[in-house]
């Protein structure tokens, strides 16, 4: 090994640029042992003195000593590794898988465009494919419903029932409200296999099933409580008893705006002659098929999601007993749902909660 003092100047660009790249702290630690390693040989120290503080041979000091005289810091970067070399794909080819994904149906019978099928046609990788469509956004996988409202009033009813959210009378109320209907009473057959690591909670795919149940929901706006009432029917005279009973939370003659949907059974004639006893409530009805404007429809999702899609029911009574109590849960902690209407050609949207409305 040898031992005598190695002669490499170094101009004060060259030092900051090596002292820079030793205190990167994203630095690989590889060229920053290289970067030290000329570093130390430039204060004059000897090869064996550099192998004993950096823990490396004297073949490492040589070849590094020699790559940065001859190519400068850059030069004690790795070099590039063999193997296949990246190819960019061109724009020609990118725009017409873009083409075929939308412009090109697949061949009879299928569908849709998957990576394998498209790439086998343009003759290019399933990765390739993966890659053009994920710039793109396009997701041919994903499918979409939606129905379009036939209402020749659709704009008016909208503008009407957006008023009342976003500049309600003064003092008065508005309350969201509608009926989730066949609420079915599930018992599992097996028992439930808990949460554990690595494992989702598990049901048997058998149940009983009990009966079912209809929830009439009336969601405030302003405060976002819920008053709620299970029933076996969902007919106009159970619509009627609700609404007595939402009607009797409120100071008598209070002003109440009730937002709801176009069901038969909310178009009675006995429906029309409560509203003649009851000259403060006002009914607004949403345009056909928007039942995205009903701000209960969001309050419905949600009790799905936290109480009816997952439990378990032992009996009617028992799946009565659960959706109070549920009520009864979220009006201690309810918030109102907070709507943003800044464009007329977008649909309302909710952003409390992640909630949306599309």
């Amino acid at each position: 090994m040898f031992t005598a003092p190695m002669e490499l100047t170094l101009t004060a660009a060259e030092r900051a640029d090596l002292e820079r790249v030793v205190r990167a702290t994203t630095t690989p630690a590889g060229i920053v042992r290289r970067a030290r390693c000329v570093l130390l040989l430039a204060d004059g120290h000897s090869y064996s003195a550099v192998c004993a503080t950096l823990g490396v041979t004297d073949r490492f000091v040589a070849r590094w000593k020699r790559r940065f005289v001859n190519g400068g810091v850059l030069a004690l970067a790795d070099d590039a590794r063999a193997g296949r070399q990246d190819h960019r794909l061109s724009p020609a080819v990118e725009a017409r898988i873009l083409r075929i994904t939308r412009d090109e149906p697949p061949p009879t019978p299928l569908t849709h465009w998957t990576s394998r099928r498209l790439a086998a046609r343009v003759g290019v990788s399933n990765w390739t494919v993966l890659q053009v469509w994920r710039r793109a956004g396009l997701k041919p996988h994903r499918l979409e419903r939606y129905v379009t409202t036939t209402d020749p009033e659709f704009e008016a009813k909208a503008a009407d029932i957006i008023a009342l959210y976003l500049e309600p009378p003064e003092h008065a109320v508005v309350l969201c409200v509608d009926e989730k209907t066949a609420i079915q009473a599930l018992d599992r057959v097996d028992p439930v296999l808990p949460l554990s690591p690595g494992r989702a909670e598990r049901h048997g795919f058998e149940y009983y099933r009990h009966g079912t149940l209809s929830l009439y929901a009336a969601l405030e706006v302003a405060t976002g409580r819920v008053a709620g009432m299970p029933t076996a029917r969902h007919t106009s005279a159970d619509f009627l008893a609700f609404m007595d009973q939402v009607v009797a939370g409120y100071r008598r003659r209070q002003e109440l705006h009730v937002i709801l949907d176009n069901l038969s059974a909310h178009k009675t004639k006995a429906v029309r002659a409560w509203q003649a006893t009851h000259p403060h409530v006002h009914f607004h009805f949403t345009p056909t098929y928007s039942s995205w404007l009903n701000q209960v429809e969001l309050w419905f999702a949600k009790i799905e999601r936290d109480v009816i899609a997952r439990g378990i029911f032992t009996s009617v009574p028992d799946l009565r007993k659960k959706l109070r109590q549920y009520i009864t849960l979220h009006n201690k902690t309810a918030q109102p749902f907070h709507w943003i209407y800044d464009n007329p050609k977008r649909r309302v949207r909710a952003i409390r909660n992640s909630l949306s409305v599309h």
